[in-house]
């Protein structure tokens, strides 16, 4: 029997500033009581006004115990690693790192034609298991994301299925669902999810109807339990990111760049960043 989720919370994103001064809306952050397990931060990147002072981005930094999944709309992000990985995502493009025991990174955006730089980020946990798994890397580009399109739904499928439309992004402990979802007026969307994952929806353009709650942009939406999400959009347009997964009931201590499941752990993070042994072969 389906039973459709509601909303249980509303989150307006905050702005901070991150790497060297960029301007972000921070929907949800890593914090000790896990609200939102498995995922720990959703951040909005959006420069819109070309006259804004250059974008400094997030020069080479580390990472350990998350994967981080980075989707571009407009603009590119340049970027490289200790994996030697190096190179350009851009509109439709789509970057998922498992940082696993430990990896350093750099992302450097640019601006398009129009002078804009507009995409998300999102943190997901790894369970304690895997935290200190070899690092692992998944370029994905806007061609290889299938598209479903049908009376007014439009849908990019990063990673989960709809419609039998499978994403191209696998292998992820998580079970992650990851849509870019658009609904024209009057239009409607439903989605199947496990009872077991925690569903978010982030409200990016327009508004619409989630479960039985309006929401608009610009919002992240909490959904409350049950085994269906139905989202109908009203008089207007309405776009956003649908990401579901599973939870892991781990405890977590999250420090800076570093999620991991003990004081010690963190501990031991920044020791290794000190002797150089961050990086494994």
């Amino acid at each position: 029997m389906l039973n459709n989720r509601t909303i249980k919370e509303i989150i307006e994103p905050q702005y901070v500033l991150e790497g060297a001064g960029v301007l972000l809306r921070r929907s949800i952050a890593p914090m000790l009581s896990n609200r939102f397990d498995p995922f720990l931060l959703f951040d909005h990147f959006a420069f819109n006004d070309p006259a804004d002072d250059p974008i400094r981005g997030f020069p080479m930094h580390p990472h350990r115990g998350i994967e981080t999944v980075t989707y571009i709309l407009k603009g590119s992000v340049n970027h490289r690693d200790s994996l030697g990985n190096a190179g350009l995502i851009g509109p439709g493009d789509v970057q998922w790192m498992t940082a696993g025991g430990g990896i350093l990174h750099e992302e450097m955006p640019r601006r398009g034609p129009d002078g804009i730089i507009d995409g998300f980020q999102l943190w997901v946990n790894l369970p304690a298991a895997q935290k200190m798994s070899r690092p692992r890397y998944q370029e994905v580009g806007t061609e290889t994301i299938p598209v479903f399109d049908k009376n007014g739904c439009r849908v990019r499928v990063v990673a989960g299925t709809v419609a039998g439309l499978h994403g191209p992004v696998t292998e992820i402990t998580a079970n992650p669902v990851y849509l870019d979802v658009r609904l024209e007026a009057r239009a409607r969307f439903s989605l199947p999810v496990s009872e077991a994952h925690t569903v978010l929806a982030y409200v990016f353009d327009g508004q619409g109807l989630f479960g039985n709650t309006e929401v608009s942009s610009v919002r992240m939406a909490v959904f409350g339990d049950g085994n269906q999400v139905e989202v109908r959009a009203n008089d207007s347009q309405v776009r956003f990111i649908l990401m579901a997964g599973a939870t892991f009931g781990e405890p977590i201590v999250p420090y800076g760049p570093f999620v991991m499941n003990t004081q010690e752990e963190i501990q031991q993070a920044l020791a290794d960043l000190r002797d150089g042994t961050f990086v494994r072969k």
